[in-house]
């Protein structure tokens, strides 16, 4: 784990999924592996992670994980429909009790609006048919900053939803 990321969220996350015997997996966009790469560095990951695919491409969200390319045209990559898409694409591709998708913007040259600028990024999680979350969050900085702030924003959103397990 680097230093520049707070593991409090984190940390507890990978207790959490251990302690409930839950696994996890990812659909990463615009943080390109980051996610999967924090969570695979947490102490004993390999009892709940599962692995991850990186879709920074909008024509492997298609291929790989049967986004809709009329979806992509009529809401962009980097949305909430596609965010949901990629997930229940990750559902088919990799067996795990929790899964999450992540799109958004890190930096100029995508689909940025004055409603989404740069540092829009969406989630999505869910358990089985469960919804998790569905947020949509606008970071500030460098795409680095915006990453790191998206790693932390996601690890405090399902330590909120594990935390309440019994």
């Amino acid at each position: 784990m680097r230093k520049d990321i707070d593991l409090t969220h984190l940390l507890a996350c990978g207790e959490m999924l251990i302690k409930h015997n839950l696994t996890l997996a990812f659909a990463e966009s615009a943080t390109a592996g980051r996610l999967s790469a924090e969570f695979a560095l947490i102490p004993d990951a390999g009892k709940f992670l599962k692995g991850g695919i990186v879709c920074y491409d909008a024509d492997l969200k298609c291929t790989l994980l049967d986004v809709p390319q009329e979806q992509l045209k009529a809401f962009t990559p980097e949305s909430e429909i596609v965010t949901c898409s990629i997930t229940a694409g990750l559902q088919k591709l990799i067996p795990a009790d929790i899964h999450i998708g992540c799109t958004g913007l890190t930096a100029p040259g995508g689909s940025e609006t004055t409603d989404k600028p740069v540092g829009t990024m969406f989630l999505y999680g869910v358990k089985s048919r469960e919804l998790l979350f569905s947020e949509r969050s606008t970071f500030q900085g460098a795409p680095e900053e915006i990453v790191r702030q998206t790693v932390e924003f996601l690890a405090q959103r399902l330590h909120n939803y594990l935390k309440f397990l019994k």
